[in-house]
This record gives C-alpha cells, sequence and structure tokens, in this order.
C-alpha cells in the first residue's frame, strides 16, 4: 500500500514538472529568439507594427543618415507579447555607442532604453528616465499615438547628441508648465505680501521682503523660472511666468490699501 502511494506521489510530480516545463518553455525562449528578426539589417524592428510602411522608411533613412554623420547608433524595436530579446545584440552589432527605443504597449509605459555607457556624460540616467516618463506615459500616448511617442522620443535624443549633450529633455510640458506658472504667483504673492508698508510714510518695506526672500526667491527663481530656463530658449513661458509673480506681487501689495492694516500690525 505505501509502495503504490510513494510511485503515484513520484508519478504525480514528475507529470507536474513536464507541464510546467512546457508551459514555460516558449515564454523562456522568447527572450532569446532570433527568428523574429528580419533578414535583412535595419535599425527599425516594428514587430508591433506601429508605424505605417512610409513613416518606417523615413525614420530607417533618418537614422542610418544620423549614425553616418555622428557615430551613434540609435536602434528602434517594437513588440507586443513576443520579442526577439536577446537576439537583437548581435543582429545590430551593439557597443557602448548603442541605444535602443524599446516600445511595448503591454505596460503602463511603453517605452524603455537600452544604452551603452558611452552616452552618459552627454545624456545623464535622469535624461532618459524624464524621456521615458514624458513620452511614454498613457496619457502622452492616447493623446498622441504609439508612434509620435517613439518619433518625439528619438527627436530630442538626437537633437542633444548633435549640440553635445543635455541635463534634462528639451521642452517643457504643458501640465509642467502650469506648475512652473503657479509657484511664480505664490511667489509674488509672498514677496507682495513681505513689502506692504509696516511704518508711517513707507511706501514698501524692503526690510522684510529680503527676510523672506529665500521662500519666494526659490519658488520663483528655483521652481518658477528655472524648468523653464533649463529647457527651453522660448521667451513665451518666460514672460507669463514673470507676468505671473508681478501680478501676484502687485495683488497682495495693493491689498493694503484697499483693508489697511490696523495699528497693532503697523506697530509690528
Amino acid at each position: 500500500m505505501k509502495h503504490n502511494l510513494l510511485r503515484w506521489v513520484r508519478a504525480s510530480f514528475a507529470f507536474l514538472l513536464v507541464v510546467s516545463l512546457w508551459m514555460l518553455g516558449p515564454e523562456a525562449r522568447a527572450y532569446d529568439n532570433p527568428q523574429l528578426l528580419p533578414a535583412a539589417p535595419t535599425p527599425v524592428v516594428d514587430l508591433a507594427k506601429t508605424f505605417t510602411s512610409l513613416q518606417r522608411e523615413n525614420l530607417v533613412q533618418e537614422l542610418e543618415t544620423f549614425e553616418q554623420e555622428t557615430g551613434w547608433r540609435l536602434r528602434v524595436l517594437t513588440q507586443f507579447e513576443q520579442t526577439p530579446g536577446r537576439a537583437v545584440i548581435p543582429f545590430w552589432n551593439l557597443d557602448d555607442k548603442s541605444a535602443v527605443l524599446v516600445a511595448d504597449a503591454k505596460g503602463g509605459n511603453i517605452l524603455s532604453f537600452a544604452v551603452g555607457d558611452d552616452f552618459y556624460p552627454l545624456l545623464p540616467r535622469t535624461f532618459w528616465i524624464e524621456l521615458q516618463t514624458r513620452f511614454g506615459n498613457q496619457y502622452f500616448v492616447r493623446d498622441n499615438g504609439e508612434d509620435q511617442a517613439i518619433l518625439q522620443s528619438l527627436s530630442a535624443v538626437e537633437g542633444c547628441l548633435r549640440k553635445g549633450g543635455c541635463s534634462v529633455v528639451p521642452g517643457i510640458p504643458q501640465e509642467q508648465w502650469i506648475l512652473t506658472l503657479v509657484t511664480s504667483v505664490v511667489g509674488g504673492i509672498i514677496c507682495g505680501f513681505a513689502g506692504r508698508p509696516r511704518k508711517e510714510g513707507q511706501f514698501f518695506s524692503w526690510q522684510w521682503a529680503l527676510i523672506f526672500s529665500p521662500l519666494w526667491g526659490m519658488l520663483f527663481l528655483s521652481f518658477g523660472l528655472g524648468p523653464v530656463l533649463v529647457r527651453t530658449s522660448d521667451w513665451l513661458p518666460i514672460a507669463r511666468n514673470v507676468a505671473g509673480f508681478s501680478i501676484g506681487l502687485l495683488g497682495a501689495f495693493l491689498s493694503h490699501y484697499i483693508h489697511p492694516a490696523s495699528p497693532s500690525e503697523n506697530e509690528v
């Protein structure tokens, strides 16, 4: 009886092991599947059919021209469910001057990057993280499409490499600019309240404005103008943030004349 039970347990374990290996086998092999790659060499492998034929041809020509002019090798892989995995390394002859953009629609963020070490002195790791989060997030993809997420990412990389590197991704998204505008206005309000006159015959309280300058200066300069200046040379968002700071300052400052401070407040 015990002998039969032991044989049954062994047979069940062997069956489960075979079934597990059979189920996991194709998935494991998918991480190194050169059969998914085209026979002819190309810098764009579009397994997910993200691009139109014209887009793909233009992108191939653009990446080949960029490589000839600069020496930097940019490659694109789009995939869904199946991936060639490590087979792209010998297929593209990847080295330290190669960067691979992988677009996979299965995740929340469709973009990921495999970057050679020679890129990091010009484009630090924070650059690639910002690039991924800006163009690969589901909101950008929903509004612009997967193809534009890839194309605009590549355009940012190419532009930065041509000018010798970038610490941040060029351009400022609308939502990020709105945040800088809000911090500029809040900085102006704090400066305006700090500068309200507190003595008879005083027009502007420079002493109090200087005391609070670390706060409103950080909001306006570091969080208001700083992110805009390092990402774009366009004067319009800069002018809007300066105007926002000025309006906030004047609004807070002039409120003194609309609602004059009480004698006790003036004595402070």
